[in-house]
């Protein structure tokens, strides 16, 4: 067993990994009885309430994918608006700027599949027009 120190979000957990043999699926990393605080759980629920879905299905058409990892800070369209090519529909902060996504075609709003304190991955779809 090895122990190893490991800081998440600016706070230091103390953890024991058990190295198993090839044939076991996956190491298994358990923390310390010492270094267990709550604030690992309430992370995840902190994140819950800024993902929320707007549309529950991803819709036919074009596909608004966010391009980089961040956190969607407006989101200036609905389901059933027209858009131009060119328009903002979403404004996603990363690395501490501001990227305006916009429409790469005309068309009317068919899903929005984000919202506004959402943190998203890159590839993630935000959108769709038809």
């Amino acid at each position: 067993m090895r122990r190893f120190i490991i800081n998440v979000n600016g706070k230091s957990y103390d953890v024991s990994v058990e190295e198993v043999d090839a044939a076991a699926s996956a190491p298994v990393a358990t923390p310390a009885p010492a270094a267990a605080p709550a604030a690992p759980a309430a992370q995840p629920k902190a994140e819950a309430p800024a993902a929320p879905s707007v549309s529950a299905s991803v819709a036919e058409g074009t596909k608004i994918e966010a391009p980089m990892p961040g956190t969607i800070l407006e989101v200036r369209v609905h389901v059933g608006d027209t858009v131009k090519e060119g328009d903002v529909l979403f404004v996603l902060e990363a690395m501490k700027l501001e990227n305006e996504l916009a429409a790469p075609c005309a068309g009317t709003v068919a899903s929005v599949n984000t919202a506004k304190g959402t943190v998203v991955n890159a590839g993630d779809i935000l959108g769709v027009i038809g």
